[in-house]
């Protein structure tokens, strides 16, 4: 029992000492470029990238989870946001949580606020590579309020997810997914409806 109580102990001085080092991470994201419009916590390193002319809102009271066990079910990467093209915007609203989260914005993402990303899911608004002609035109991607994306789920270019809808684990979203549905699948479609 003492030996357990004593891992405790060293497991919130841990969490205590992580947690406070994540000012510097968030000072050193003001300085590239990052807009805070309130408290945020970091855990773990997260990445950011900001080209000229581009820019990243964060609401107050978001998370990022960049450690590998600052998830339980596991982080495989830290949270990255890059941000592309001059006048690209991404906006997260407040109290939203990424776990190992990867953003990529050529066009514009917007996500809403109190949104759970769970670990390893990705958000993307364009293919990749655009010197590469066979790259199609970036699409903005925008994510409702009180959204729910499970661990593994991957959001492309011009999806849309409706307020208060849950996403199945590992899956994939191209298209328009309506508020208050529970979606899974590639590509995700709607499995029933999530009124109570």
């Amino acid at each position: 029992m003492a030996a357990r109580r004593l891992f405790h102990l060293l497991d919130s001085a841990r969490l205590r000492l992580r947690i406070a080092w994540g000012g510097y991470y968030k000072f050193f994201a003001r300085c590239r470029g990052v807009e805070f419009l309130g408290s945020c916590r970091f855990m773990g390193r997260p990445k950011f990238k900001l080209y000229p002319g581009t820019r990243v809102i964060v609401g107050d009271g978001c998370q990022f989870l960049s450690g590998h066990t600052d998830n339980l079910i596991g982080i495989n990467r830290p949270c990255i946001v890059s941000v592309y093209n001059p006048g690209t915007v991404v906006k997260i609203g407040s109290g939203t949580g990424f776990s190992g989260t990867v953003i990529g914005a050529f066009a514009g993402i917007t996500i809403g606020s109190r949104v759970k990303c769970g670990a390893n899911t990705l958000i993307t608004d364009g293919d990749w590579h655009p010197e590469d002609p066979r790259s199609g035109v970036a699409r903005p991607v925008v994510i409702g309020d009180n959204v729910w994306l499970g661990v593994g789920v991957m959001v492309l270019k011009g999806a849309k997810i409706g307020d208060n809808t849950i996403v199945g684990a590992n899956s994939v979203v191209t298209g328009e997914i309506p508020a208050n549905v529970v979606a899974a699948g590639n590509p995700c479609k709607v499995i029933r409806s999530n009124n109570p």
